[in-house]
């Protein structure tokens, strides 16, 4: 579930030196390595708080599939492909990228991040045929079937490079995919996965206020917005419309996953005060204290449905915006 698909612009220099043979005397093995260590920390975190998200909604989401928490690499989707193989000391493509925090991969202690992966259930990933580089499909390929093999069995054996094999048992999650993009300053979900720039600012926030911008774009793919609009138009007010629902959901959805929904209203004046300028000239969504005060409006009913039931129920008390049948 929370497998994302590598894009094709990440890594730094591998790119540049893919498109000639290599020259490995002008190749610093060690940046390479920490480029692509850095870039797995930004996607360790976002794998982190999108697993708490969707772990802690299942109960309310009406698509719910079965999820270990693991996000694998296929190293035919870099630029560099060769370099990056050199550069983490493997010999095969498929290595472990994120497993995320409490999650059955993550608790396993087995999933170590670049491990290398020799067997998904019966099937060796690393024979599939691939581009030379840049080469998407067959992360995406591995991912969907990891997720069918869990569909159906509840688990997978999955074999390492070192004879090892582990096979956490999965448990029910929400169904979005979290992508870490490797450029931009964006965050935007489109019905089925939560992609968020490495650039985005609040990358730098204390994690439950990060939570704030995947919980608010986890809310867009909970409720169906893409869908909507596709079938009620992308005008201003129907836009707007479906931020305010958006930022409404985020303090519930995050309550849920046991982080304090007040941070929700704390990302909103955080970030928002900062960038609001560029939204309010399209009016898509309301000015950032309107949406601080949106956020806010919603707790007090969260923390008494809390105390009462031990969650926040949003498929049953959350008021909507938007009519989610209309347009059918």
């Amino acid at each position: 579930m929370v497998a994302r698909l590598i894009p094709a612009l990440c890594l730094l220099a591998l790119p540049v030196a893919a498109r000639a043979e290599v020259n490995w005397d002008r190749i610093d093995l060690a940046a390479e390595r920490a480029a692509i260590e850095n870039y797995q920390r930004f996607d360790q975190r976002l794998q982190d708080v999108g697993w708490k998200l969707v772990r802690g909604n299942a109960d309310f989401c009406d698509r719910v599939i079965p999820s270990i928490g693991l996000q694998l690499q296929d190293l035919a989707s870099y630029g560099g492909p060769a370099i990056a193989r050199r550069a983490l000391g493997m010999t095969g493509d498929f290595a472990v990228q994120t497993a995320a925090r409490g999650s059955p991969a993550g608790t396993s202690g087995a999933f170590a991040q670049n491990r290398e992966v020799v067997a998904l259930g019966a099937l060796d990933p690393n024979r599939w045929e691939a581009e030379d580089r840049l080469d998407w499909a067959r992360l995406k390929r591995a991912h969907d079937h990891v997720d069918a093999q869990l569909e159906g069995a509840g688990s997978i054996k999955i074999a390492f490079a070192d004879g090892d094999v582990a096979n956490p048992a999965a448990v029910p999650v929400c169904a979005t995919r979290f992508e870490l993009m490797g450029d931009g300053r964006k965050a935007v979900a489109d019905g089925e996965r939560v992609v968020i720039g490495i650039k985005f600012e609040a990358f730098s926030y204390d994690e439950d206020v990060f939570a704030g911008v995947v919980a608010h774009e986890l809310a867009h793919n909970f409720l169906g917005h893409t869908a909507w609009l596709d079938r009620n138009g992308r005008g201003r007010r129907n836009v707007r419309r479906t931020e305010r629902e958006a930022d409404r959901l985020m303090p519930w959805l995050m309550a849920n996953a046991g982080y304090d929904p007040v941070a929700a209203q704390t990302f909103m004046e955080t970030w928002g005060k900062r960038h609001d300028g560029g939204l309010l000239r399209g009016r898509t969504h309301d000015g950032w204290d309107e949406r601080a005060e949106f956020i806010a409006a919603e707790i007090p009913t969260i923390r008494a449905l809390i105390e009462q039931t031990g969650k926040a129920d949003w498929r049953a008390y959350f008021r909507r915006e938007v009519d989610p049948d209309a347009g059918l």
